[in-house]
């Protein structure tokens, strides 16, 4: 795999979470292994089956996602075998699920193709699909086309904007 840029590296000291966020997850790949953790896959042999991904380039991009707490490796043995580690969304790593919506959502509008998606978010027995949504202070869903984004310099509790 080839060494993160300057630039990656430098953005997990950044004061923007976005530029943070990049610096963790840089690659897709790193949204492709959670993407599977989502759908259960656990174990190395599960993550590259499914994905064929070549076992050096997962091998890193697992140990990215373990040490940023994204995920983390849980020791397990099978009958008559060595011991082997599995991994585990952290909470971390769940709360990235509101990403992965938002990056399908996407990607159903704007990139369509054939009938569907391969992965669908739902929730509960009833299987009732779910979206994101910008939601204000107040609760309420607000249009995308309202937001904007603004820089501020050095954020803290006094200055921070409501």
């Amino acid at each position: 795999m080839p060494p993160k840029s300057r630039i990656l590296v430098d953005a997990l000291g950044s004061q923007c979470a976005i530029a943070r966020s990049l610096g963790v997850l840089s690659d897709p790949w790193s949204f492709l292994l959670l993407r599977e953790a989502l759908l259960g896959r656990r174990t190395f042999a599960q993550f590259r089956d499914s994905l064929g991904i070549a076992t050096d380039v997962l091998t890193a991009r697992l140990n990215a996602l373990v040490d940023h707490g994204v995920l983390e490796k849980v020791p397990y043995q099978e009958l008559g075998q060595r011991t082997r580690h599995a991994y585990v969304l952290t909470s971390a790593g769940e709360e990235l699920k509101l990403v992965l919506v938002a990056m399908q959502q996407w990607g159903e509008v704007h990139l369509p193709h054939g009938p569907g998606s391969s992965v669908i978010p739902v929730i509960g027995e009833a299987r009732e699909r779910v979206s994101v949504a910008l939601v204000n202070t107040r609760g309420q869903i607000v249009n995308h086309e309202d937001v904007e984004f603004l820089r501020f310099p050095a954020l803290d509790e006094a200055s921070s904007p409501n």
